[in-house]
């Protein structure tokens, strides 16, 4: 059974959505016979790089105040924390994740894709590292499991996998995803938001009945 999952390093609902999943997953009977494909998707395709702190460049986008966004990062931080995450507030920044996805991409096809995925979402909120700067990106990269001169290749070259993260986006949109997180099981059933561990796995349960 395959579990295809629409993520973005810079969203912490999927940060969160993650960790539950992974737990749901785990109390599913059949978890070893599950493949998880994370797929790409991007919240602010027109970012920029940048040093502008998350919370004014989301609120502004959003039409918030500065006070209800930081609400809105205090939620996200809780249920991050109920599941055991790190969770910062305030000193992200916000920027373009486009080279990240691309570099998941290359992740998969060395079978490292979930180690560099969760390094970068913990660096972003636990350690409020800039996941847009080369280095780090390429440091994630190392620790993640993979070669760094393949990974400054990919970086260097804007063709590489870019193809593949314009693939992924357009499946969302054809399935309907407008936001992350996005689960899909089996091409069946569709998932979205930050559900519990058992919603996961009652989800998980279904689509193996069904199959």
């Amino acid at each position: 059974m395959r579990v295809e999952i629409w993520t973005d390093i810079a969203c912490p609902w999927c940060y969160v959505a993650k960790a539950r999943f992974d737990e749901g997953l785990a109390a599913f009977a059949h978890r070893d016979q599950v493949e998880v494909v994370h797929r790409s998707f991007e919240l602010n395709p027109q970012a920029e790089d940048g040093s502008v702190p998350i919370i004014d460049a989301v609120a502004a986008q959003y039409g918030r105040t500065r006070e209800q966004q930081v609400a809105r990062e205090e939620q996200a931080a809780a249920l991050a924390r109920e599941v055991g995450l790190g969770f910062r507030i305030g000193g992200r920044v916000f920027g373009n994740t486009f080279d990240l996805h691309r570099l998941i991409h290359f992740a998969r096809t060395r079978g490292r894709q979930t180690e560099f995925m969760g390094l970068a979402f913990q660096a972003n909120f636990a350690e409020e590292r800039s996941v847009y700067d080369r280095e780090t990106q390429i440091g994630l990269a190392v620790e993640a499991g993979l070669d760094e001169t393949e990974a400054r290749a990919v970086l260097d070259d804007p063709e590489a996998f870019a193809a593949d993260v314009r693939a992924d986006e357009r499946l969302a949109a054809d399935l309907g995803a407008t936001g992350v997180p996005f689960f899909v099981l089996n091409r069946r059933y569709g998932v979205s938001g930050v559900q519990s561990p058992d919603m996961f796995t009652q989800a998980l349960d279904q689509a193996w009945a069904d199959r």
